[in-house]
C-alpha cells in the first residue's frame, strides 16, 4: 500500500513523540528535548535524545535515529503497516485504500521537495548579492537584523523572465511549472513567476519549502503587492498555515496560538519574542485552518488591524468558525487600535503592550454582538428587528444544539437589555423597614374577567403555567424578558391576558424592588408537580433567574417548532425526501427541550429529596392527591 507523504506527515504531527517513547523509555526533560540512556544499546551516560518539534529521536552513542513511525518498527518490531495502523487508530485517522498510482506521485513530490529547497537557495543567494540590495534596504528599514533574515529565509527575485529557469536548468522544466516556480501560458515558453520580489518560503510543519510569497519592492500598476505561489501537489493554501513549523512547538510552553493577517506580521511578532503566531496565505480562514489551530490549542486568539478591513476579516473568521464549534473550542478575538498593524504597536509601544492586548481578547460571542450592534443604524423598530434576525441567523449556523442554545439565549439577554432598557419606575411611597407584600396591579373589570378564565383550566400548557407563575415570582425578569413575552402572545393566545397583567405590574413596581405579584385566582396556577427552581423556596436567586430565562426560551421556541413540524407535514407530496428530513430535524430539537425540561425538574427535585428518596420521588412528591 502506497501511502501519500501527506497523509504520513499528517499522522506524525497528531502524535507527539515523547509520550509514545515514554511507555516503554524512562526520559526527562532538558530544555527543549528529551533525554534518556539510549533503548538500542547499553549505556550508562545518557546520550538518546527527542525533539517533539522537529519529530525525531537521535542517538549520538550508537546513531539510532527516526521518527515515531520508525520507532515503533525498530523498538517494538511492528511491520511498517502495523506500525502505521496502530498509530492511526490512536490519532483517530483511517489508513487510506491501496492507491496503485500513490507511489508514483511520492516520488514526483520527492521531487519537487528537490526542487523548492534548490529555488529557496537561489532565492537567499541573491539576497547577499549586489542585486539584493535594494531587498535589503527594505528589511532595514523594517528593523529586521540578521539573525531574523536568515531564521526566516528572506531571499529575493530578481526581475527577470528566466533568471531561475536558467538557475535551476538542472531539472525538468515541466518540475519548475508543476512546483508553481514557471508560468506556461499556451504554447510560449514558460516564464519566472516571481520577479523583483522579496521573497519568503513557506515551509510544512516538518519545516520543508512547499511554496513562497513574495512582496514587490516598488509600487507598479497592476501588480499585487504580495504573490503566493499556486496550489501545488506540495502546496494547499486553503490548508497551510504560515509559520506552523515554529508556532506549534511554541504554543505548548505559551498554551496559545495568535493569528495575524500576513507573514510579515508572524515575523513582526517573531523578531519582538512572540513565536507563537501564524498566518493565513492571504485570504479568509478556512474550516481546515481553524482545525489546524484547534489542534494546538482549544482558543486561538485572532489578532487583527483594527481598520475597516480587519473587523470584516475578523467577522469572516468567526463566521466561518461558528457552524464548527463544540464544547471547549472556540476563537478569541484582539482588535488593534487605530488601524494599527501588529509591528507598528510594537514600534510605537513596545511588546508590552502587545502582550496586554492579547491577555485580554473578546469572545466571539461579543465580537458578533458589538459589530452586528454598530454596523448600521438603530433609529426604528424595524432598524432593531433586523439587528435581532442578524444575531438569530448567526446562532442558527452552530451546528451543536447546546452551543447554540446559549449563543442564542445570550445575544437575545444583550439584545433585550438595548432594545429595551430598564423603564424608570413610578415610586408608591416604598419607606426603609417596611415590610414587603405582595403588589396587585389593578385592571379592568374585563381583564379580571379573562384572567378568571385562564386560572379556571383554560389554561393547559403547563410549562406555560409554571413560567407565568415564576414571573409573578420574580417579578424584576418580567421586564427583561417583555420581547419574548410579547410574542408567546403570538404563538399562544390564551397567554395574552396574563402576559399583559405581568407587564403591567411591572410598570408600576417600585423601582429595583422584587415583592411577588399577587396573583391567586387572577394568573393560572402552577402545576402541583414542577419543581422549576423559580417556583420553590429557598432556591438559590441566581439559579432561579437562570432557570427562568431559559424556560422562557423553550416556552417560546415550542409553538414555532410545533407549526414548521406542521409546515414540513404539508410538503410531504411534493418533496417527500426533503420534508421528511426536515421533519425529523424538528423532531429531535423538540425532544431536546422536553429533555432539558426535565433535567431542570430533575436538578431542582434531587437538591431538595429528603434523605432516602429519589429525585423521581421528589418529582412527584408535590404532585395531585387522591381526593374522596
Amino acid at each position: 500500500m502506497a501511502l501519500s507523504p501527506q497523509w504520513l506527515d499528517e499522522l506524525r504531527s497528531r502524535i507527539t513523540l515523547s509520550s509514545v517513547i515514554m511507555r516503554t523509555t524512562k526520559l526527562q526533560r532538558a530544555g527543549r528535548e528529551w533525554k534518556a540512556c539510549c533503548p538500542f544499546h547499553n549505556e550508562k551516560t545518557p546520550s538518546f535524545t527527542v525533539n517533539d518539534q522537529k519529530g525525531f529521536y537521535h542517538c549520538f552513542g550508537c546513531q539510532a535515529h527516526g521518527d515515531v513511525i520508525s520507532w515503533m518498527t525498530d523498538q517494538r518490531g511492528l511491520s511498517f503497516m502495523d506500525a502505521v495502523k496502530e498509530l492511526a487508530a490512536e490519532a483517530g485517522m483511517e489508513v487510506p485504500r491501496p492507491d496503485p498510482r500513490e507511489a508514483q506521485r511520492a516520488e514526483q513530490r520527492a521531487g519537487l521537495h528537490d526542487v523548492m529547497q534548490a529555488a529557496q537557495d537561489w532565492f537567499v543567494q541573491n539576497l547577499r548579492s549586489p542585486q539584493g540590495k535594494q531587498a535589503r534596504d527594505y528589511l532595514a528599514s523594517r528593523g529586521f537584523n540578521d539573525r531574523t533574515i536568515e531564521r526566516f529565509g528572506f531571499g529575493f527575485a530578481p526581475d527577470s523572465r528566466g533568471g531561475l529557469k536558467e538557475a535551476l536548468s538542472r531539472f525538468d522544466e515541466h518540475m519548475l511549472v508543476e512546483a508553481g516556480l514557471l508560468i506556461s501560458v499556451d504554447d510560449k515558453p514558460p516564464y519566472d513567476r516571481f520577479r523583483g520580489r522579496l521573497m519568503l518560503p513557506i515551509q510544512d510543519a516538518r519545516e520543508r519549502v512547499i511554496a513562497f510569497g513574495g512582496r514587490i519592492l516598488e509600487s507598479r500598476d497592476g501588480v499585487a503587492k504580495y504573490l503566493n505561489s499556486p496550489d501545488t501537489p506540495l502546496f494547499d493554501k486553503g490548508r497551510t498555515l504560515y509559520n506552523i513549523h515554529r508556532a506549534a512547538p511554541a504554543s505548548r510552553q505559551s498554551d496559545r496560538v495568535v493569528v495575524v493577517e500576513g507573514y510579515m506580521d508572524v515575523i513582526a511578532l517573531a523578531a519582538a519574542g512572540f513565536e507563537d503566531a501564524v498566518a493565513p496565505m492571504g485570504t479568509a480562514l478556512t474550516d481546515n485552518q481553524i482545525e489546524l489551530l484547534w489542534r494546538m490549542v482549544e482558543k486561538p486568539v485572532l489578532c487583527f488591524d483594527g481598520d475597516a478591513a480587519g473587523r470584516r476579516a475578523a467577522m469572516k473568521a468567526v463566521s466561518r468558525a461558528l457552524p464548527l464549534l463544540r464544547p471547549g473550542h472556540s476563537l478569541q478575538i484582539v482588535q488593534l487600535p487605530g488601524g494599527l498593524d501588529p509591528d507598528d504597536l510594537i514600534k510605537q509601544q513596545g511588546a508590552k503592550a502587545m502582550e496586554q492586548l492579547l491577555a485580554a481578547p473578546k469572545s466571539m460571542l461579543e465580537l458578533v454582538w458589538e459589530e452586528e450592534r454598530d454596523a448600521r443604524p438603530l433609529a426604528s423598530p424595524e432598524d432593531k428587528a433586523g439587528l435581532k434576525e442578524r444575531l438569530l441567523a448567526h446562532a442558527d449556523a452552530i451546528q451543536h444544539p447546546d452551543i447554540r442554545s446559549l449563543y442564542r439565549r445570550e445575544w437575545l439577554d444583550l439584545y433585550s437589555a438595548f432594545a429595551f432598557p430598564k423603564r424608570e419606575f413610578q415610586k408608591t411611597g416604598w419607606q426603609p423597614g417596611r415590610q414587603a407584600r405582595p403588589f396587585q396591579p389593578a385592571q379592568s373589570p374585563q381583564m379580571t374577567a379573562q384572567l378568571k378564565r385562564a386560572a379556571s383550566g383554560n389554561f393547559r400548557d403547563m410549562l406555560a403555567q409554571a413560567v407565568l407563575a415564576g414571573l409573578a415570582r420574580h417579578p424584576d425578569q418580567i421586564d427583561r424578558h417583555a420581547e419574548q413575552l410579547l410574542r408567546l402572545t403570538k404563538l399562544v393566545p390564551e397567554s395574552s391576558a396574563a402576559v399583559d397583567y405581568l407587564l403591567d405590574a411591572a410598570e408600576t413596581l417600585e423601582d429595583g424592588a422584587n415583592s411577588p405579584i399577587s396573583a391567586s385566582g387572577i394568573l393560572p396556577p402552577p402545576p402541583d408537580n414542577t419543581r422549576f427552581s423559580f417556583l420553590v423556596e429557598g432556591s438559590d436567586p441566581d439559579d432561579a433567574r437562570e432557570d427562568l430565562a431559559e424556560a422562557i426560551a423553550l416556552l417560546v421556541e415550542r409553538p414555532q417548532l410545533d407549526a414548521a413540524i406542521a409546515a414540513a407535514t404539508s410538503r410531504f407530496e411534493t418533496d417527500p425526501e426533503g420534508a421528511f428530513a426536515e421533519q425529523q430535524r424538528l423532531r429531535k430539537r423538540k425532544l431536546e427541550i422536553e429533555s432539558r425540561l426535565g433535567q431542570m425538574a430533575r436538578k431542582r427535585a434531587a437538591e431538595v429529596a429528603p434523605e432516602g428518596q429519589s429525585a423521581a420521588g421528589a418529582i412527584n412528591a408535590g404532585g395531585d392527591q387522591e381526593t374522596d
